[in-house]
């Protein structure tokens, strides 16, 4: 491409900036794959191919809050009563490729640099910030997120148009057909999305709207798995199923690749509406993990009929407890089996509002294994688009979440034991509960401004703690 074509294409993206501010009920916020189709240089309708970015740079705050004790005999889970600062920053590029029809790769190299409040301890189903993952570091972190094969095959039914994104060609689908989907992926591209609570660079910041908080999907500490799924289309109705890798210790980053022993499995039964014209969606959700996991109340009887057995003693996976008076999940693990069915809810009020509701119910005998500690939780709150104060692009919404535990979770917590966020020597148990406020802002073509308040109270399922503030700030662009 000659050094004219170069200055005419960034002379052409302003152009398209300009034009996207002046009109902004255009959807489009991807200037440069639109540049490269006004030029004739790539086809938004048909793609071969596309590429785009997205950067995040989230700053928490969280206030001091009273708390009866802290990391009570010896126990290194409680979230520090101290006001507290951290941050996340993270970089993805998705980049797709059309290989014959219907067969398309997609890669994406992501970046992560994070300091968690409190270590990311102390808080469960209500973690401040989705971006933490468990295993993140102030330096830098380059890692490649997503690697995946996608076949589509047509079945027929109505013909409609699919938008160019991030891991998304743009062209045209049919209202009834199978897609199948291998390589390493997040579950949740495809699994419990919601319009108005899932995109959380762009909506609500605290995890808990993220997914159901009680969704112990099989994931790596960075919330990634390897494995396949599949989708059956048939007009409304979809049903999705998969089989996933899970890690080979809980919460930890190596994953178990044999996933005809150790696994995560999930259906979700699908079905969208219209009420009054506006659209909705229910989805019904289940999963089976088979994990070497820990029992609490096998870790319980463990301790009781051999004292020895207690937190500081285990030489295998633990969670470094210096509670010598504590059971551990560590002399209980083996295969055990973990089940949990949900069901999630969206549905449009008016064009610029829309409601969302989640829910979900696990078994709660086993640890968490690779998400929060939640054995049972909600979610359910509104987003409303800047419309009626003429900022079409802005949004706000307002969310209320809680989580709960099994009574056999809470025992084991009240004798000190810990899992791999919570834990404070013992346990005046109350559900955790959240409210999460965010105003975004558009503020150039492709970059938004978001300010977050979120009010938690019983962090970690523990009323002698709390409540707190938490103060978020989000820049999010995208190209």
């Amino acid at each position: 491409m000659s050094i004219l074509k170069i200055l005419s294409l960034c002379v052409s993206i302003y152009a398209t900036t300009a034009q996207a501010e002046n009109y902004p009920d255009l959807e489009d916020e991807f200037s440069l794959m639109a540049t490269l189709s006004d030029h004739d240089w790539h086809d938004l309708k048909d793609e071969r191919w596309n590429v785009y970015s997205q950067g995040t740079y989230i700053s928490s705050f969280k206030s001091a809050f009273p708390a009866a004790y802290t990391n009570l005999n010896g126990t290194p889970n409680s979230l520090s009563p101290k006001s507290e600062h951290g941050f996340t920053a993270t970089f993805t590029s998705y980049v797709g490729l059309k290989l014959w029809q219907g067969g398309e790769v997609y890669a994406a190299p992501e970046m992560v640099s994070e300091l968690p409040l409190s270590g990311l301890k102390g808080i469960s189903g209500a973690i401040q910030n989705f971006e933490l993952q468990k295993n993140g570091s102030e330096s830098s972190t380059w890692y490649l997120s997503r690697l995946i094969y996608r076949q589509t095959l047509s079945l027929g039914g109505s013909v409609s148009e699919v938008k160019s994104g991030p891991m998304q060609l743009g062209g045209t689908v049919d209202s009834r057909r199978f897609i199948f989907t291998g390589g390493t992926f997040s579950i949740l591209d495809i699994f419990d999305k919601n319009s108005y609570a899932g995109d959380l660079r762009r909506q609500f910041t605290n995890m808990a709207f993220l997914s159901n908080a009680a969704y112990d999907f099989a994931a790596d500490a960075r919330g990634y798995t390897t494995g396949f799924a599949g989708e059956i289309y048939f007009d409304d109705w979809a049903f999705r199923f998969a089989r996933i890798a899970g890690p080979i210790n809980p919460n930890d980053l190596e994953k178990e690749f044999n996933i005809l022993k150790y696994y995560g499995d999930q259906v979700e039964l699908e079905h969208k509406h219209q009420i009054k014209g506006q659209s909705g969606a229910v989805k019904l959700l289940g999963f089976r993990n088979r994990q070497r996991s820990g029992s609490f109340n096998e870790a319980i009887e463990a301790f009781k009929a051999d004292p020895n057995k207690n937190a500081t003693t285990c030489t295998g996976y633990n969670y470094d407890s210096a509670n010598t008076n504590a059971p551990d999940l560590c002399w209980a693990r083996k295969p055990n089996i973990k089940v949990g069915a949900g069901i999630n809810i969206e549905q449009g009020i008016m064009d610029d509002l829309g409601v969302f509701f989640r829910g979900m119910y696990s078994d709660g005998d086993t640890e968490v294994y690779s998400y929060v500690p939640a054995d049972r939780s909600i979610s359910v709150g509104a987003s409303m688009k800047g419309l009626r104060w003429g900022r079409l692009k802005d949004s706000i919404g307002l969310g209320y979440a809680q989580s709960w535990i099994s009574t056999q979770h809470v025992a084991y917590l009240n004798m000190g034991g810990i899992d791999g966020f919570i834990g404070d020597g013992k346990i005046n148990y109350q559900p955790e509960q959240v409210v999460d406020l965010y105003y975004q802002c558009h503020v150039l073509s492709s970059t938004w401004v978001t300010l977050d308040y979120q009010h938690l109270a019983n962090p970690a399922y523990n009323a002698d703690r709390g409540p707190l503030d938490i103060y978020n700030a989000r820049i999010h662009f995208e190209f």
